[in-house]
């Protein structure tokens, strides 16, 4: 799978560089073409002062080097993002924590947690279904740190199904919440964009990951 990956992208990374390299080419004969002309064309009784010529070939270089900067930096971007694509699909069967404010829940149990920076008396974790009802999941009083929890469909009463999530505290605060799902495959998207497929969640970006749990057998 990672060597997939891998080769694509490369093939990628020289498919642009052929292109831009190609269009850089094509720029160089132009404008050297133009040069050749002026030269050729110019009068004779009175010829075009050299060092324009000077400058208009120092300016042919200043381009050029540009666009070799602009064909290096392509192919870097391209090949990095392919390393960054095996990073994550060697990470493939393992638990991940993912900051989300939804949740897919069927007849399993759920883990997840919150980051509270103050003690809380009373949180309280709500889950909304597309109809807007509220299942409520009392997680108690909490010190300021990390906390978890797990939610329990079945002992909620809860059916299958995709929930929004929220969490109040005594003190005011709205933490986040982060759920851990299993990693289950790493893809490109069309436009390049990289996309992960996480039990309990979908589709989600790679920016969304808190962290990484290992593998669990």
């Amino acid at each position: 799978m990672e060597t997939s990956l891998f080769t694509g992208g490369t093939g990628s990374a020289n498919n642009t560089g052929k292109a831009v390299a190609s269009q850089n080419n094509a720029t160089q004969d132009m404008f050297t073409k133009l040069l050749v002309a002026q030269i050729r064309n110019q009068d004779p009784l009175a010829p075009t002062d050299p060092s324009q010529f000077v400058n208009q070939l120092t300016q042919q270089a200043q381009t050029e080097a540009m666009q070799n900067l602009s064909t290096l930096t392509s192919a870097n971007a391209s090949v990095l993002q392919s390393m960054q694509v095996l990073a994550l699909g060697a990470q493939v069967g393992s638990e991940v924590m993912v900051n989300t404010s939804t949740v897919q829940l069927d007849s399993g149990k759920v883990s997840g947690s919150i980051a509270l920076s103050s003690n809380s008396s009373k949180t309280t974790l709500t889950l909304k279904d597309e109809f807007d009802k509220e299942y409520k999941l009392e997680l108690g009083a909490k010190a300021a740190g990390n906390a978890t929890f797990t939610i329990d469909p079945q002992k909620l009463g809860m059916p299958a199904g995709t929930y929004t999530m929220a969490v109040t505290t005594s003190s005011g605060e709205k933490p986040s919440v982060d759920i851990a799902g299993k990693l289950s495959s790493v893809r490109l998207s069309a436009t390049g964009s990289m996309i992960l497929n996480v039990a309990n969640l979908g589709e989600v970006s790679p920016g969304a990951i808190t962290g990484f749990n290992g593998k669990t057998s």
